[in-house]
Parts: C-alpha cells; sequence; structure tokens
C-alpha cells in the first residue's frame, strides 16, 4: 500500500543491519558482539529490578547519567543516554548536524550515517580515505556544517590518535565535530578529556560493544551542556521514557564492574592479535585494527566468494558489496575457539 507512504518514505534507502541468523550451530562473527557476555552484577541487578516493572522509568535515567558521569570524570548535565547509539546519533542528526554547509564524514564508514542524512534531511559530503584507508586530516579542511568520525573507524577499525582529534577541533572551532566512539575500549584513545576544553565536541558510545549490551540497546553522548540540551529537546519531543528499568539497572551495573570489562577488552585484544597473526600466515592482508573486528582481504580470492564458503562451514562474517572494500571482509574477534575454528576452514579454502 505504499500509494499512502509519504515523500520522505518514498525517498529513503534503509540501513541494512548485520544478519541476525535464526539458525543453531552457527559460528557469528558478523555483528561485533562481545562473545563473553556481561558481567554477572548486570544479571543480578536486572534480576533485582523486574519487581518494578509495573511502573514507569525515570524519564532522565538519573542515575545511569551519574554512574556514566562518575567514570568519566564529567559532570550529569554533560550526559546524554539512549536507546543505543543509534539513537543517540539519530537525535545528534536531527538536532545538531543539520546545518546549512554540508555534513562531512569518510566515504568508507557505519552506512547508517547515509541514511540518517536523507531520513532528516542533512546535505552531506563524503571525505575519501587515502590510499591505506586511514583518515587524513588536511581532507577535511574545506567549508563543512559539521563533522563526523567514528573513531576507530568502522569497518576498518583503524584509529586516530586524540592529539588529532584535538587538532580538528582546533581547525573547525565554529563546526561541531562528533566523534562516534563505538570501538574505542579496545585499543583507541577516547576523546571525552576534550569536552572540558572544546565546546564543538560530542562523543558518542554504546553499551553493546566492550560492555556487551546488545540486547539492552544502551548509548550515551558526553559534551558541554548545550550540546546535551538540544539532544534532550529532540528526546522529549519524542520519547520522553527512551531507556527501560532493565536497561537502566543494567547499564549502571556494566560500567561499575571495572574489573569484568578490562577482563573481557583483554581477553579480546588478545585474541584479536592471534587472530590477525593467523589470517596473515594464510596471505590475507588485514588493517590495523584497535577495534574488537579485523577488516582483511587475501589478494587472490574475492570476499564475496569467501563469504559464501565460509557460511557453507556455518561461519559467518560480513561482507560490503562498496567497490573499495568488496575483497575485505569484517571478522568480528570471538572467542579462540571460534577464532581457530575459522582459520581451520580458511586455511582449506585457500
Amino acid at each position: 500500500m505504499s500509494r499512502f507512504w509519504s515523500t520522505v518514505v518514498h525517498q529513503l534507502s534503509p540501513y541494512v543491519p548485520g544478519e541476525q541468523p535464526q539458525q543453531e550451530g552457527l559460528i557469528k562473527l558478523n555483528t561485533n558482539e562481545n562473545p563473553y557476555g556481561p558481567s554477572p552484577r548486570v544479571l543480578a541487578a536486572i534480576e533485582e529490578t523486574k519487581e518494578r516493572l509495573h511502573l514507569y522509568p525515570d524519564p532522565s535515567s538519573s542515575a545511569l547519567r551519574q554512574a556514566i558521569a562518575e567514570r568519566y570524570d564529567v559532570v550529569p548535565d554533560q550526559v546524554f543516554v539512549g536507546n543505543g547509539s543509534d539513537e543517540v546519533l539519530a537525535h545528534a542528526f536531527h538536532g545538531l548536524l543539520n546545518q546549512d554547509a554540508p555534513l562531512l564524514f569518510p566515504d568508507i564508514t557505519y552506512s547508517f550515517y547515509p541514511v540518517y542524512c536523507g531520513l532528516y534531511g542533512v546535505r552531506y559530503e563524503e571525505v575519501p580515505l587515502d590510499a591505506a584507508m586511514r583518515v587524513q586530516l588536511a581532507d577535511y579542511r574545506r567549508t563543512c556544517g559539521a563533522i563526523l568520525l567514528p573513531n576507530p573507524n568502522a569497518p576498518t577499525g583503524i584509529a586516530l590518535p586524540r592529539a588529532a582529534i584535538e587538532q580538528l577541533l582546533t581547525e573547525h572551532p565554529d563546526q561541531l565535530v562528533v566523534i562516534d566512539e563505538a570501538y574505542v575500549d579496545f585499543g583507541a584513545e577516547t576523546a571525552v578529556p576534550l569536552v572540558a576544553r572544546h565546546e564543538n565536541l560530542l562523543v558518542v558510545q554504546t553499551f553493546s560493544k566492550s560492555r556487551a549490551l546488545a540486547g539492552l540497546r544502551v548509548g550515551f553522548a558526553i559534551g558541554q551542556p548545550p550540546l546535551i540540551e538540544a539532544l534532550d529537546r529532540v528526546k522529549n519531543s519524542f520519547n520522553a521514557y527512551p531507556l527501560d528499568c532493565l536497561a537502566i539497572a543494567g547499564a549502571i551495573a556494566a560500567i561499575q564492574d571495572e574489573a569484568w570489562f578490562d577482563e573481557t577488552r583483554a581477553r579480546i585484544i588478545a585474541s584479536r592479535q592471534r587472530l590477525a597473526d593467523g589470517l596473515a600466515a594464510l596471505g590475507f592482508e588485514a588493517l590495523p585494527s584497535s577495534a574488537n573486528f579485523i577488516f582483511a582481504r587475501h589478494p587472490g580470492h574475492a570476499g564475496a566468494s569467501l563469504t559464501a564458503q565460509l557460511r557453507e562451514h556455518r561461519i559467518i562474517v560480513r561482507h560490503f558489496p562498496h567497490p573499495r572494500i568488496k575483497d575485505y571482509l569484517r571478522i568480528t574477534v570471538g572467542t579462540d575457539d571460534q577464532c581457530d575454528r575459522l582459520l581451520t576452514v580458511m586455511r582449506g579454502l585457500i
């Protein structure tokens, strides 16, 4: 019944998320989920909260914002929370990134960005990564309304140092710079310490990756209060209760359990190196990753073909059809057993 669609809906090209297969027994290395699960304290907190399901949650998520503020040495007025970093980013697109001049972001990056531009009518320009798939700050020295960078970038996994982010902020004092740090905890430097001296910085993070809460959908932003107020205005004009009480309780427990966070993060980083070494031994060319995935290609095999063959062996990885990266595979770092199985199968295919 598309005759009832609005013009905007007709023109949208929706984001295509990574496959969530229903079959049992698959090794799922396609959506960058944490293989170790959340802290046991998260499960206990959720169990304790079940008795309050008949009540509305705190619309401002005050306790969670306080916990995030304590973790990152900011104040609660500098923290915004939402249903995953995707929702936080959506509010930023709607309330902050729709300027007269175009928004800039990389040509190889999170494919939700152009979708949000279409939804909210944001003009944008894609800035090509260099031949090594890296962001070059000089390429952003052009007229723009705002800049959006994932750091580490996805799907490449390559990160900029904090000093480069500060240089970008200094070079664009009149433009908002949004740093999407979904994967920052796996080896990159967070830009949060720069918030205090740069009013044009908004840092977005998620609980889905390093804190293993992809199923709860919790994300947050840190910036100076005027930026947070803009996000609150959009949120309160859209959904007064963005986070449910289970998500709030689970996220608080997750961010307070530093020991679990450090242990599982270290395991993933170690497994990433082990997987990278194994792929290199098979002739793969992998980009240097600061994320919980590896972006790699084999000079003798097409990416689409390898993806299909791995699936025949019940292993799922992510493949992107973009011309510049069509031969790359994005492989989530799973457990060592999962990575060993991938390498064993790949050895036979190669």
